[in-house]
């Protein structure tokens, strides 16, 4: 049986974020809040945990999975980036947007897209989410918490808990959120491309 805090949305209490950092770092599989719906996330090293979140959600090796960052300084350590990108990265975050770079050494290979080497880099402006980030001290891999065959990202705590509940280890209950998940703006060669129109507004890449 999963954990299951609730939450403040707006002054996320620290002894529970405290508390979420730890089961995250004992390799644990968490279910957070974001400005678009919710994520399930696992520390960046911990196969284990990622394994269990592709065969939750499942996914494939195709899929491109998200670095959650508190901000755009943790960028040049785990995506190449040139001026142009970084540019639109920085007037765009934080925000409803996943970004799709070329990834670095410092990204395990099995979180690359095998064949493009890319590595999805998101800030969000949720302010749970970003106690996580603060607290764990380095950035969350994560993935939009979309179930079955739906596009949309699941949104209320409690049908989240009724269907996860004996698969993750944390259900983080932050409120009801949108359903849509993020715009994915895929920068990896050069001009950007929308992969997926989600929450975030496309006008801002449309060259």
């Amino acid at each position: 049986m999963s954990q299951f805090f609730e939450i403040h949305p707006e002054n996320p209490q620290a002894r529970l974020i405290q508390q979420s950092v730890q089961i995250i770092r004992k390799s644990g599989v968490v279910v957070y809040p974001t400005d678009s719906g919710y994520a399930i996330g696992c520390q960046i090293g911990d196969k284990a945990a990622a394994d269990r979140i592709c065969q939750i959600r499942k996914i494939d090796k195709e899929h491109n999975f998200t670095l959650m960052c508190r901000d755009l300084s943790e960028l040049a350590t785990y995506a190449r980036v040139d001026n142009d990108a970084f540019r639109l990265l920085k007037n765009n975050s934080p925000g409803p947007y996943t970004f799709i770079l070329k990834g670095t050494k410092e990204v395990p290979k099995r979180l690359l897209n095998p064949k493009r080497k890319t590595i999805g880099i998101r800030v969000p402006t949720n302010r749970i989410a970003m106690a996580l980030l603060e607290e764990l001290n380095e950035p969350l891999m994560s993935t939009s918490l979309i179930l079955g065959e739906g596009m949309l990202a699941e949104s209320d705590p409690e049908e989240i808990r009724d269907k996860l509940e004996k698969l993750v280890d944390l259900i983080i209950d932050g409120g009801h959120k949108g359903e849509e998940p993020t715009t994915v703006v895929d920068l990896s060669e050069g001009a950007p491309t929308i992969r997926r129109e989600g929450s975030g507004d496309t006008e801002p890449f449309d060259f």
